[in-house]
């Protein structure tokens, strides 16, 4: 597993573990989204936001260089 899917199921724990102590009844459904995507990218490699925002015409970063 590489060190890019780890942060994906980091970021994805760290909202849904934020949802739990506030109540899952409380949080706002959108809340979902970015945690759902965030644990489909760490798990499966594919990140949900870079197909769709490159699928509007936006450039990846190119590797080895620097934002």
């Amino acid at each position: 597993m590489s060190a890019m899917r780890m942060v994906f199921l980091a970021f994805s724990a760290l909202i849904l573990l934020g949802m739990y102590l506030t109540g899952f009844q409380t949080a706002h459904w959108v809340l979902y989204i970015p945690a759902a995507a965030g644990a489909f990218a760490g798990i499966t490699g594919i990140c949900p936001g870079y197909r769709l925002f490159s699928a509007l015409g936006f450039k990846g970063q190119m590797p080895g260089k620097s934002i």
